[in-house]
């Protein structure tokens, strides 16, 4: 049965992954939403909608009257991205987002069939510095702080008990892929860190703290998630982990990614990448014109080191931050990537399309 799929944020590091899987599938039409427009061939067609604007949505929407699924996938960060994530206007918008989006869909669309949410190990507290037992489960606890993720999820449970649709929350931990402008793209961070460092001779060097078991997952990963759950009995009305399936520590991949980049890596050394980057800008702007790159600005690249703080831990304890992955894998969702290989994989092909040096 023919699918059509609105990816909402579709040009987010999530989102894009989403619409290049969906539109490689001849069973799925897509249509993505995005303030922007896609530097890449697709057959999606694209609208362009600001979700803050109820109006907007219910008049960008109206036209599509064959929407099946939903993949939400946008997100609206505070300029201060870390100590905004307990903010109670960022709640406030998010969930505002999703439900013009949700209010608009459903006017539209009564044949809408499931509902995708995206959720991530914030769910566990992360960012709060918790540390309960490892690894996470989707049955834990929810940390008392204030989460746009659960005020989503009440309010999807809540509507879904009127609705003729299933959802589904996908909780997965950092998403890598290759996609330009979004605050929390770690390996474009990374490249530019090392492209930045070789530049002015210094030494790579792993600039957090050491001691940490991380997991991550491609986003290429991810959307393949979203297929099955969209599509999987099984996953209606549920919560699922989904990860690469291996664990790491910072330390131990930075020599690979100083041979990526051809540049001397020295020692670990614990540095905050917000305050050793804050001035680079015409460096890299150097870099640029240098080796001939796309002309992106620095603060395109990496909007948000703060993040890379957060992602490295620096000034934080060792920890292990790991999700279970054993309810998606008991319900039919394999899919497994080597992360050692998908940094080197995603980071050469930012090579490629001369976004970083090589």
């Amino acid at each position: 049965m023919k699918k059509k799929a609105v990816v909402v944020g579709g040009l987010g590091v999530i989102g894009q992954a989403t619409v290049e899987y969906l539109t490689s599938l001849p069973d799925w039409d897509v249509v993505a939403l995005s303030r922007r427009v896609p530097e890449f061939e697709t057959r999606a067609r694209f609208v362009s909608v600001d979700l803050t604007d109820r109006d907007a949505c219910a008049k960008a929407l109206a036209p599509f009257d064959d929407v099946t699924h939903v993949v939400y996938a946008a997100l609206h960060e505070q300029a201060s991205v870390v100590s905004g994530w307990t903010d109670s206007e960022h709640v406030r918008t998010n969930l505002a987002m999703l439900a013009n989006l949700l209010d608009a869909v459903e006017a539209a669309s009564p044949g809408l069939r499931h509902i995708t949410l995206m959720q991530g190990a914030k769910a566990y507290g992360v960012h709060l510095g918790l540390q309960g037992p490892v690894p996470f489960k989707e049955s834990d606890p929810r940390p008392a702080a204030p989460n746009f993720y659960f005020d989503q999820e009440d309010f999807i449970r809540a509507r879904q008990k009127r609705a003729g649709w299933t959802w589904t929350v996908l909780r997965p931990p950092g998403v890598c892929g290759v996609t330009v402008g979004s605050p929390m793209n770690t390996q474009l961070a990374i490249g530019v860190y090392a492209a930045v460092c070789r530049e002015l001779g210094t030494p790579f060097r792993y600039p957090g703290g050491v001691g940490n078991l991380k997991e991550v997952i491609d986003a290429r990963l991810v959307a393949q998630a979203v297929a099955w759950a969209g599509t999987t009995p099984a996953c209606a009305n549920e919560i699922f982990n989904i990860a690469n399936g291996d664990c790491f520590m910072w330390e131990n991949l930075w020599p690979r990614f100083a041979e990526v980049f051809g540049v001397d890596c020295a020692a670990p050394h614990a540095v905050s990448c917000t305050k050793a980057m804050s001035d680079k800008g015409p460096v890299w702007d150097r870099i640029v014109a240098q080796c001939g790159l796309r002309p992106y600005r620095f603060e395109q690249l990496v909007p948000s080191w703060d993040f890379m703080d957060f992602t490295f831990r620096y000034g934080r304890p060792p920890s292990a931050s790991l999700m279970s992955t054993i309810k998606a894998r008991q319900a039919g969702f394999h899919g497994c990537v080597d992360t050692e290989s998908m940094f080197v994989e995603l980071l050469r092909r930012l090579q490629q399309d001369k976004i970083l040096p090589p």
